[in-house]
């Protein structure tokens, strides 16, 4: 098996203005923000985001790197609505694509089979296909058993990625990965969905260790649709990453209530090792 480590500079090194980025994880939940931090520190921009949101897409939105969002939802979860996010959105910023979270996980199901569309129930009945004129609705060819009729299902088109970002609890240098927490969320579906995907992780470990923590279905990721590993010790911060850590609320209120500007001075100016060294001596003085 081939050794995928790389730093997140490489990752961002392959990164181009004007793709397509998946970003897993939920909400402020198991984010790769070491990957976005590196990213931030880079002049890509131009960006297609596809994400179940959270301060991922409010500090790309804040700088201005997002050309279109795809998102059913962009929040921080103890905080309802993303406030970088929202702020951008009011000014016009981007476009948004929203569709139901059903609707976006079967869009990923689509790109990950190779598929141009998957037909689902999800966002009929809703706002959505009027929010989003650009979605189509297909008749179905087989007759339902009990009444005949040929149902009328949403269209959801292929959400194809060219690159996207995870972070898992522990991966290995091929590229298998393993999340340790109550969820996996969908982020195999991003990489499957992905040209190229790159994974970030807490801890990098021998392929033999990655199920001895956890059961085997916990192996989330495999080699083949992975294309870079990362290895980023507290590397989802502030979001949570359980059971390694949980969500850091004190600093994620900070984050909200804070100016972009502000906030990236004092916290995104250097590299990864700069921004843990910023929140250890914001820790140190007392939260402030």
């Amino acid at each position: 098996m081939s050794d995928k480590t790389m730093s997140a500079q490489d990752v961002v090194g392959r990164l181009e203005s004007g793709m397509t980025l998946g970003i897993g994880g939920w909400g402020s939940r198991r984010k790769p923000m070491a990957l976005v931090r590196a990213l931030l520190r880079s002049e890509i921009t131009d960006l297609t985001v596809v994400s179940y949101g959270g301060p991922d897409v409010g500090l790309l939105a804040a700088a201005g790197r997002i050309r279109t969002l795809v998102a059913p939802f962009v929040t921080l979860d103890s905080v309802p609505l993303e406030p970088h996010y929202r702020a951008a959105r009011e000014q016009g910023a981007f476009e948004l694509r929203e569709v139901d979270e059903a609707m976006f996980m079967w869009g990923l199901h689509a790109a990950a089979n190779r598929l141009p569309f998957l037909p689902v129930r999800a966002g009929l009945g809703s706002d959505v296909m009027r929010a989003d004129p650009g979605l189509r609705t297909v008749t179905s060819p087989y007759p339902d058993a009990v009444t005949g009729i040929r149902e009328e299902l949403i269209a959801m088109p292929a959400l194809r990625l060219d690159a996207a970002l995870v972070h898992m609890n522990r991966a290995d240098r091929a590229g298998n990965g393993c999340y340790l927490g109550p969820d996996p969320y969908f982020d195999d579906l991003f990489c499957e969905a992905a040209d190229t995907a790159y994974v970030s992780c807490e801890r990098i470990v021998d392929t033999a260790e990655l199920t001895k923590e956890a059961a085997p279905q916990t192996l989330l990721l495999q080699r083949s649709s992975v294309t870079g590993v990362v290895e980023t010790p507290n590397g989802a911060h502030f979001t949570s990453c359980v059971p390694d850590y949980g969500r850091d609320e004190a600093f994620q209120k900070l984050y909200a209530t804070t100016p972009y500007a502000e906030f990236a001075e004092r916290f995104l100016g250097g590299g990864e090792d700069v921004y843990q060294g910023a929140v250890r001596a914001w820790r140190e003085e007392g939260g402030r």
